[in-house]
């Protein structure tokens, strides 16, 4: 059956969620495409131009297409993508993922997310290496609504910090600093030790209305956070 372009545009969104195709990576050629989804190559062209003007895709004459590092799309509200943060530095990136559950939203999560009912969320714990050093130890809730294929996606492969900043258009975001002492599995987890002073990170992110994600960062003692202004 031929496909539509609207139907080979899902189909790369998701193979761009669930890390088929990674940031960076080259996609096959146009060609290809058409002869995999049984299309003209105009109908290919049309799905890759729409996934490009919103800046998923980099087109390149001769170069070729491929993934972009980090969308454009989604720059109405800055946030950090830590492997890029990481690797600015020199340092090689990799994350671990520490848990994996779905669960109801605890009155803490609820809050800082503006739900008005304890509703499943995805609760995961993630652990962010630079060199294979502890980098920082996210703590994040996401909201299924605001990612289609959620349950689909490996958050083993790619961080949800990751995904989330290139599959979910983020509008308004809430942001709190503040210093915590690391607990026992803080200090474990960080490389540090239990009551060590933590640089903590709370943000919350909603697309228009709709709540996306609530994430806790702990970075562990010597941290620098840098802004750009």
């Amino acid at each position: 059956m031929t496909q539509s372009w609207q139907a080979i545009r899902a189909e790369a969104e998701r193979r761009m969620s669930v890390g088929e195709w990674r940031p960076g990576d080259f996609i096959p050629s146009e060609a290809d495409l058409a002869t995999e989804f049984r299309c003209s190559r105009a109908t290919v062209n049309r799905a890759l131009q729409s996934l490009a003007a919103d800046g998923l895709l980099e087109r390149r004459r001769r170069a070729g297409t491929k993934v972009a590092s980090l969308p454009v799309k989604h720059a109405a509200f800055r946030v950090p993508l830590l492997r890029a943060e990481i690797e600015e530095t020199g340092a090689r990136y990799r994350h671990m993922l520490l848990d994996q559950r779905t669960e109801p939203a605890n009155l803490e999560v609820q809050r800082r997310m503006r739900l008005t009912e304890a509703r499943d969320l995805l609760h995961l714990k993630t652990l962010h290496l630079a060199d294979d050093q502890p980098y920082c130890l996210e703590d994040r809730w996401i909201n299924p609504t605001a990612l289609p294929g959620l349950h689909q996606i490996d958050f083993a492969a790619m961080s949800a910090n990751e995904v989330l900043l290139r599959q979910v258009p983020l509008s308004t975001g809430e942001m709190v600093l503040s210093a915590t002492a690391a607990t026992a599995e803080d200090a474990e987890r960080l490389g540090t030790t239990a009551g060590a002073a933590l640089f903590e990170l709370q943000r919350s992110t909603w697309d228009g209305d709709r709540p996306v994600t609530a994430v806790r960062l702990l970075f562990p003692p010597g941290y620098r956070m840098r802004s750009a202004v």
